[in-house]
């Protein structure tokens, strides 16, 4: 494996199963605004949280030996399937470092968990099949404050209803909500952690689900945070200039009908084209090991 060296002028690139890591590139741009960023949305492929870890895997270290080539100083993986699954084995793959979204939202959730005393101390999730099922969170959690029990829930319509557009008003997405945040809402758990990047989406529905005494955890800002510090650790942060106007390029396996205007909900603005990358072209790279 090739020794790592960069730059303070190389790109960041972020990878996501779909589009919901948009919303972290959103807090990056806000946070690094002299940053390049590199963007990669396995669009073709979404939704990975119904699929096995193994294949999760396979699909990750193509999409971020994809990455490669643009020389990145650090690579973000935007998608908490991911991050709960296969991030020890990527960061085994890849000689560039890699922050996954999990830890960094863990950390907040522990933070923000401010639990009175005599009550028992508890933490919310929904999140994808695969990312409750890797127990990743509840460890995360544990090894910040053994004290507190995560309550996981998986909510696998989330994705493919935020992928298909719908919008939170919509009556079918409140019913849904009101029946997976049930749990929550009569435990009265004080957090929520938004456990898939694009769960955001749906934020005031969640938040009018559940009331306002719960706290929900969106873990892209504090992500954003860790790839700062990261980044002023190594000496490769991009201080020098102005900064850009537009530093975002945009690679993705499929762009679907509805691209533009989802692409539009994640980011918070109107999104440049993106690059259109076959998904048969990923499955012939290999890994860089």
């Amino acid at each position: 494996m090739p020794a790592f060296s960069s730059q303070p002028s190389d790109p960041i690139a972020v990878f996501d199963s779909g589009l919901g890591g948009l919303t972290v590139v959103r807090a990056l741009l806000r946070r690094l605004p002299r940053e390049r960023l590199i963007y990669f949305g396995d669009t073709a492929r979404v939704p990975y949280g119904s699929k096995s870890p193994r294949t999760v895997l396979q699909f990750a270290r193509q999409c971020l030996h994809f990455l490669t080539q643009f020389n990145p100083k650090l690579m973000v993986v935007a998608c908490n399937t991911v991050s709960a699954t296969a991030l020890q084995s990527l960061h085994q793959d890849f000689t560039v470092p890699i922050i996954g979204v999990l830890e960094p939202g863990a950390a907040a959730a522990v933070a923000a968990a401010r639990i009175p005393a005599g009550q028992p101390r508890r933490i919310g999730l929904i999140a994808t099949e695969a990312t409750i099922a890797s127990q990743a969170y509840n460890q995360a959690v544990t090894r910040l404050d053994a004290t507190i029990q995560v309550i996981g829930r998986a909510c696998p319509l989330l994705v493919p209803m935020i992928e298909e557009g719908r919008l939170q008003e919509s009556p079918i997405v409140r019913s849904v909500l009101q029946e997976y945040l049930h749990p929550f809402k009569s435990l009265q758990v004080p957090v929520l952690i938004l456990g898939c990047t694009h769960y955001p989406i749906f934020s005031q529905a969640i938040e009018a689900t559940l009331g306002s005494s719960t706290t929900l955890i969106d873990s892209a800002d504090q992500t954003a945070l860790v790839v700062a510090e990261k980044l002023a650790t190594m000496h490769i942060a991009n201080d020098a200039g102005t900064p850009l106007a537009d530093g975002l390029t945009c690679y993705v396996t499929d762009q679907g009908q509805r691209f533009e205007s989802l692409a539009g909900r994640f980011l918070g603005r109107l999104i440049t084209q993106p690059v259109w990358v076959e998904p048969e072209r990923l499955e012939n790279l290999t890994v860089e090991k």
